[in-house]
Parts: structure tokens; sequence; C-alpha cells
């Protein structure tokens, strides 16, 4: 399954020029501040809007194309779109919503895939209501069963949690999750809110003023300081990849390893609680550690609460706003003169504690994060 993406388009003062690929199943955030374009973008994939001129290909099939004035309609572009609001139809059952795209479908899902698809979502319960008995996040999840049962070849979903409160993100976003472990299919993902995107996507294509600034891997295009203004100052960060050990339900933590280094974890919420071995549940994990999160020792700390005190090496030291700076560490000391590859996490701190501390790219330190600020999801081994 693929996507591939070359448009220009002109929307009002919006100058839209996108190019980029989708090669793999998983989700693709597209993330920039608002104004950027990419909800423009998903409808034009979807077919909602006509661009100006380019092409665009879904699956080896040629969707749209300026110089042969191709443009297929909506309906035969099998895309699931999944918008802010669920747009559900309010006089149909949450069931006469489901099968309303499954029986419009031009190949449809088999009856065991239909029933698997319903609850992973759990929302077989919810069959004989109506939309406005719902709640935010029911509805939105009933949204996402219509689009998957149309079968669709990708899927759109514009800020689904945008117009959510915390707790019904909170509810939904487990189910987004297994969206992204079970079905295999790419997903196009509009957020701005960094959050989600280390919780839930693979790769990152950064938007900024109808243009693509960047694009790559979840870990990569967030361990990058030159970013820093579109992604958030102040939520950057580094998502990095770790593997479970452990768990102390008592002590409420979970331990990690990571680049040969422990991590201590708030209790994840798939954790077996009656075992402190981690044999009987999914082994892969990332991490989301924010830079705001995280502080420099240029020596081992004593008596402090905080549970991570991992050996660093400084990669770059980079101006951030005004009276910051953005420091990257390797995980690890280096030798002088020899070049880590473990993976990177980012400090802020003031000039002042950069001075102060003196340092300077090639340091060995000691990146000191508390436990209870660290983002652990646990994934599937084969995701």
């Amino acid at each position: 399954m693929s996507l591939k993406i070359n448009i220009r388009h002109q929307a009002g003062t919006l100058d839209l020029q996108a190019q980029f690929k989708v090669e793999q199943p998983g989700i693709t955030a597209l993330f920039g501040p608002s104004g950027s374009g990419k909800t423009t973008l998903i409808n034009a994939i979807a077919g909602l809007i006509k661009p100006d001129s380019g092409t665009l290909t879904i699956n080896d099939s040629t969707v749209f194309d300026s110089a042969t004035k191709t443009h297929m309609s909506p309906r035969k572009r099998r895309v699931g779109y999944v918008f802010q609001d669920a747009r559900l139809f309010p006089h149909l059952t949450v069931r006469k919503n489901l099968f309303f795209a499954h029986r419009r479908a031009t190949n449809r899902l088999p009856e065991n895939q239909v029933d698997a698809i319903i609850a992973m979502l759990g929302i077989g319960d919810l069959l004989s209501r109506r939309p406005a008995k719902l709640s935010g996040g029911e509805r939105q999840r009933v949204s996402l069963g219509r689009a998957l049962l149309g079968n669709p070849d990708i899927l759109l979903l514009d800020e689904p949690l945008s117009a959510l409160d915390q707790a019904r993100k909170e509810e939904i976003l487990p189910y987004l999750e297994a969206l992204r472990d079970q079905r295999r299919l790419p997903i196009l993902y509009v957020s701005h809110s960094i959050d989600e995107v280390a919780r839930l996507a693979d790769h990152i294509v950064v938007m900024d003023k109808g243009r693509v600034r960047a694009s790559g891997s979840v870990f990569d295009i967030l361990a990058r300081t030159d970013l820093a203004p579109l992604t958030g100052q102040f939520d950057a960060g580094a998502v990095i990849p770790a593997t479970v050990t452990g768990h102390d339900p008592k002590g409420g933590i979970s331990y990690l390893g990571c680049a040969g280094h422990q991590l201590i974890v708030p209790l994840l919420p798939s954790a077996n609680t009656t075992t402190t071995h981690a044999s009987t549940i999914p082994q892969q994990t990332r991490l989301h550690i924010r830079a705001r999160d995280v502080m420099i020792a240029t020596s081992i700390p004593d008596g402090i609460s905080a549970n991570n005190i991992l050996p660093a090496t400084i990669a770059a030291l980079t101006p951030v706003g005004t009276g910051n700076i953005e420091a990257a560490l390797h995980l690890g000391h280096a030798a002088k003169g020899r070049i880590l590859t473990t993976p990177v996490i980012q400090a802020r701190i003031t000039n002042w504690s950069a001075l102060r501390l003196s340092l300077e790219v090639g340091q060995q330190v000691y990146a000191v994060i508390k436990s209870v600020t660290v983002d652990g999801k646990l994934r599937d081994t084969d995701a």
C-alpha cells in the first residue's frame, strides 16, 4: 500500500506545494501550525477538492493528474475519512451508520473482519443507540468503524481528538493504537498535538505555510532541534524505542531497557500486575521524553528523588528562543573522538546554566530525568 503526493493548490492566501511518499502501513502524522495546509492536503487526497496541478497516486492508481485531466471521484478512491466532529447520521442507529459504508464498499470486508473491527473499537454494545446518546469518544470510535468498514486503501484522520476533553482523549487513544497495530493500512493523521504524534505516529511530515519542511521517522524528526519552532518549542523532545524488562506493581513502576541502560517509568497501563517480570506482555515500547523535563549534571548527583540518572555525551548545543539552549545528548559516555550511534534525548536549559557548567560538545555528562515525566506506551512486538 502506498501514497504518492506531488500537488500544488492555491486556496485564498495558502499556496500549498506538497511532495512526499507514504510507502508502508502505520501512521504518518501531518504536523504543523494552524493554516499550514494540513486539512487542505487531505481534502485533496480524499477528492473533496481538486488541486490546481500535480499528481496523486494511491496504491499505484492515479486518482489525480492535471496533465491528463484525471480527477477520480471521492467514492471511487477507496479512502476512509474521519473528521473532527464524527459527522454520523443522527437519524440512524450506530449499526446503520456502520453498515452505510460497508454496503457501498466496492470490495466488501468479510463478516469475520467486520466483527473484528467492531470488537477492536469496543462498540458492540452501542449498535442499537443513536448518535445523540453517545459520548464524544464513542462517536469518534463509531466514526472510525464506519470508515474502516468501507474497506479503504488509506485512512485519513483530521484531528479526530481535537473536539474532545482530556478524559475522552485518553478513552480513544488506545483504540487508535490498536488500529495502528492491527490494521495493516496507511493512515494519515492530522494533528497539532506533539503528545499525540509522539504516542501514535511512525512517521512525521512537518508542514508550514503550505510547504513540507521535513519528513522522516518519529524518532528522527522529534530529535531535531532546528524544527523546534514548528514542532512546538516547549513540548519538543525525543521519542526513543525501549524494551520492557519488568514491573514493580507495589512501587508503581516499570523497568525498561534502552541502549544498554535501565530506565524507570510509571507502571505501564497494560502491565501484568501479578508478576514482576515482562515475559507475559508485549516487549516493545516507545518513550516520549520532553526536553523541558531533562536536567544535565556534570557528575552523578546524590540524594535526589529522580530515578533516572543516565550517562550521556553532548552531541550538540543549539540556541533556542531567548536565553535557552537545546542540548542533544547521546546516551552513554563516548571516549574522545568516538562517535556514538545511541538514541539522542534533548535537554532544554538556560544559557546561564550552560555557561555555569562550562558545557561543550563532546563532554561527558549525566541526564537526570524524573520518572513521572516520562510517557511510555506498550506496542505489540510485531508492530
